[in-house]
């Protein structure tokens, strides 16, 4: 099992930018943790960070083919890029979307998401543990996708 981590603007800037509301840890320390847990459960995962929508699509679009999910923090973009829902959308992949904060504590612009409704789930307000949750999450649905996959292999057999 593949999956890619997409994270969005501003996120390379983690352990600097307001610790307050993202924490002290780096965006390195996140990538430790999630390959550890990732090697546990035979998930292979590929990171990307970038501050522009444009590249943060290519990569959405990659993913069609390569991979077989997509954990993203489109960050502000969430909230503004309807392009980045397009492409999550047109790859039909099984996608969660992170947050390290509540969005729905911080300002209302922030309480609306444009991704949100073409994802599989949404995950927000756990700090760094926000992506452990999603790959938990994630190895839960890609196990279930396999079962049904062999179910129905069985049945055409």
């Amino acid at each position: 099992m593949k999956v890619v981590v997409i994270h969005g603007p501003n996120l390379n800037l983690l352990g600097i930018r307001e610790p307050h509301i993202y924490g002290n840890i780096k965006l390195d320390d996140i990538h430790r943790m999630l390959e550890e847990n990732a090697k546990a459960n035979h998930i292979t995962l590929e990171f990307f960070q970038s501050n522009f929508e444009g590249e943060i699509i290519d990569k959405i679009q990659e993913c069609l083919g390569t991979a077989d999910g997509i954990i993203i923090n489109p960050a502000a973009y969430a909230h503004t890029s309807i392009a980045i829902r397009d492409a999550l959308a047109a790859v039909h992949l099984p996608t969660i979307e992170v947050h390290l904060s509540n969005i729905y504590a911080r300002e209302e612009f922030r309480h609306k998401s444009l991704t949100a409704p073409v994802v599989t789930g949404v995950i927000s307000g756990f700090g760094a543990g926000t992506y452990q949750l999603a790959l938990l999450a994630m190895h839960q649905i890609l196990a279930e996708i396999a079962h049904l996959k062999a179910q129905q292999g069985n049945k055409a057999q």
